[in-house]
């Protein structure tokens, strides 16, 4: 990856107390996407989606953000167990990123908006810093949740 791509990708770890398997299958499962969101914009899964992510698969999503709209995502990186990532019509893409580390997981969730199709709207909404504060309150639910969201 080119440094210039690498300044357009926010992203953060935290350390899971679990294996790599039971966190995927949460993030592959769009109906529990709203459970652990951290920008409180994810409402619900749109009815009728995939129970269970693969590569590309499509699935849609209620949201709000001033005001409520359906976005669909297309899965764009699939490798069962260690990476998931998803884009819509507005080319960033979130990723999650899964490595063991002894008895726990690393997670590591990126916005990357090296494809974004409006940039610059990201850079004037301030979405890269924005997006990088829910980011960290996403993997903080993660580790506090994990227990009870299994």
């Amino acid at each position: 990856m080119k440094k210039s791509d690498q300044a357009k990708i926010v992203s953060f770890s935290r350390l899971v107390s679990s294996a790599p398997g039971p966190i995927f299958d949460l993030l592959a499962d769009p109906r529990r996407h709203g459970e652990i969101d951290g920008s409180g914009t994810i409402k619900s899964a749109q009815v009728g989606g995939p129970e269970r992510l693969s590569l590309n698969s499509t699935f849609g999503m209620k949201m709000h953000m001033g005001v409520s709209y359906k976005i669909t995502n297309t899965v764009v990186e699939f490798e069962e167990g260690k990476q998931i990532a998803w884009r819509h019509i507005g080319g960033h893409i979130w990723r999650y990123i899964l490595t063991p580390v002894d008895d726990a997981t690393e997670v590591t969730e990126q916005f990357d908006w090296n494809n974004s199709r409006s940039p610059l709207i990201l850079r004037l909404m301030k979405s890269p810093q924005k997006n990088g504060v829910s980011i960290e309150k996403t993997l903080e639910k993660l580790v506090q949740n994990f227990n009870s969201l299994t």
